[in-house]
């Protein structure tokens, strides 16, 4: 039994997976040491370094844009001072199956871009493809360096009741959140720098090296010595402090589209120097807003010409235009059929059970049983548009109902997953409580290089019982130690 005072009031609810305490409420061998280490604290000594690691982050400018009634708002991350960890073989499954899910859908993009196999066969309906509104009929037939789309993805995962991990949706757009793994990190040294002295934990500072090698590897195939840049839509973006770290501890520029220009099919960068010639962008934009000639024509965001010079293979944009075709969560039901068929195994990680609006006997099902069911939209981000139905009225239900009837193909349904639950420390109520945790993973891919960062963010809804985590609506987030073996 615990009886560590830090704990004296913590609350455990026996029907939810606890990471740190067991059915018998014993603590887990691995969050032995942490808990008699942090038993030396009072609850007062963590209300004060509470305090002094949301200072930390002020100060680093660890910040993201909350947009409410068309209002920004910047707000500070919340961090949580007590750790996630996963043991190295855990990890390892898990490393395993994302980098199993991010090459299935590289070769899954390279397909329905080119030869479309797996619709002719049969696995994936040419209607979810041809209907998506990030599918992009000027990728046809064009094939990046490398033959690589995602470069960069995210993989949200949630660990069941059951023990077991699941994959919630892949992000193959414009995942964010790395820079908060290594902020984490830094404030949780800052704060109770010994607790590391007695664990063997993966370092995870080295992501912006591998993103940079990645970035150089994908380069055109004319350039020896390439020039990567990060494009960002500018301060006023919610991600603008994940942008200007990634800039500044990789080593390169970060330019806004008015930075850049395109003279031949080639593009440059704005010095004070004069031109230089640009090679590889880490674009921070959506596909919309790259290019005003070709997308969005009013756009201002992106640089006249650039798409024409990605075409003519003047420039590698990572990722490829028209990626977020294959993290539409219409997309995500055939992820296992995907795997299969591309790579010719098993799935390691499990999806969760996925009901489409479009499939008439799925719809059918879906409307007698909102209440038990999250919808979700297929092309959001942030956890905007979800709806979880045993948290709705009966006229909030039968107003998803109306909005999902009148247009089935933007929406799915999936069963509400009971996600683990950590320790947190909740500052209104200075004690450390059950909150609901997922995962996200960040994985790179390059010419001869796969790199999966060994400690992804833990995302924590800080409202208690809400299982909604991303910060956008309110969540924080936790140092997450994946143990070397």
């Amino acid at each position: 039994m615990n009886t560590n005072p830090i704990f004296s009031s913590y609350q455990k609810d026996s029907k939810l997976f606890d990471e740190i305490f067991d059915e018998n409420q014993n603590v887990r061998p691995i969050y032995q040491k942490i808990l008699d280490l942090y038993s030396d604290h009072s609850i007062q000594d963590f209300a004060a370094l509470n305090e002094k690691a949301k200072a930390s982050f002020f100060n680093q400018g660890i910040t993201f844009q909350v947009y409410n009634d068309d209002k920004a708002q910047e707000k500070i991350f919340p961090f949580d001072l007590f750790p996630r960890i996963i043991e190295a073989e855990e990890w390892e499954i898990l490393e395993t199956g994302v980098l199993q899910r991010c090459k299935a859908l590289n070769e899954f993009l390279w397909d329905i871009y080119h030869n479309r196999n797996i619709i002719r066969d049969g696995i994936v309906p040419i209607e979810l493809i041809n209907s998506s509104g990030n599918y992009l009929k000027q990728m046809m037939n064009f094939t990046p360096p490398n033959k690589i789309y995602n470069h960069i993805s995210g993989t949200d995962l949630i660990k069941h009741s059951d023990g077991n991990y699941y994959v919630l949706e892949d992000n193959i757009r414009c995942p964010s959140g790395v820079s908060y793994v290594v902020g984490n990190r830094n404030a949780l040294k800052r704060a109770l720098f010994g607790v590391f002295n007695h664990y063997e934990i993966q370092n995870v500072t080295d992501y912006s090296e591998n993103l940079l090698e990645m970035l150089e590897s994908v380069k055109p195939h004319s350039v020896d010595s390439p020039t990567c840049v990060i494009l960002t839509p500018g301060v006023y973006n919610s991600a603008y402090y994940e942008h200007s770290f990634l800039a500044k501890t990789s080593g390169i520029e970060l330019v806004e589209g008015r930075d850049l220009f395109v003279e031949n099919d080639f593009v440059y960068m704005k010095t004070i120097y004069g031109p230089k010639r640009v090679d590889v962008i880490y674009r921070r934009i959506d596909d919309d807003f790259i290019d005003p000639d070709v997308f969005n024509k009013d756009s201002v965001l992106g640089v006249k010409g650039l798409f024409s010079a990605y075409i003519s293979g003047n420039v590698t944009l990572a990722n490829a235009p028209g990626t977020g075709v294959a993290d539409d969560k219409a997309i995500y039901t055939y992820m296992p059929e995907i795997i299969k068929y591309y790579l010719k195994e098993e799935p390691v990680l499990k999806n969760v059970h996925t009901y489409h609006c479009s499939k008439p006997d799925d719809l059918k099902f879906i409307l007698e049983n909102i209440d038990k069911l999250v919808i979700k939209p297929v092309d959001e981000a942030g956890g905007y548009g979800i709806s979880i139905g045993n948290r709705l009225t009966k006229e909030e239900i039968e107003k998803v109902k109306t909005v999902i009837k009148q247009s089935p193909r933007k929406y799915i349904a999936q069963p509400i997953m009971s996600l683990s639950v950590h320790a947190t420390y909740i500052e209104d109520n200075n004690s450390f409580e059950q909150r609901h945790v997922d995962l996200r993973t960040f994985t790179l891919l390059g010419q001869d290089k796969e790199f999966v960062l060994k400690g992804g963010l833990t995302r924590v809804a800080l409202k208690k019982g809400n299982l909604i985590v991303n910060s956008s609506q309110g969540g924080g987030s936790k140092d997450t130690w994946v143990l070397k073996k």
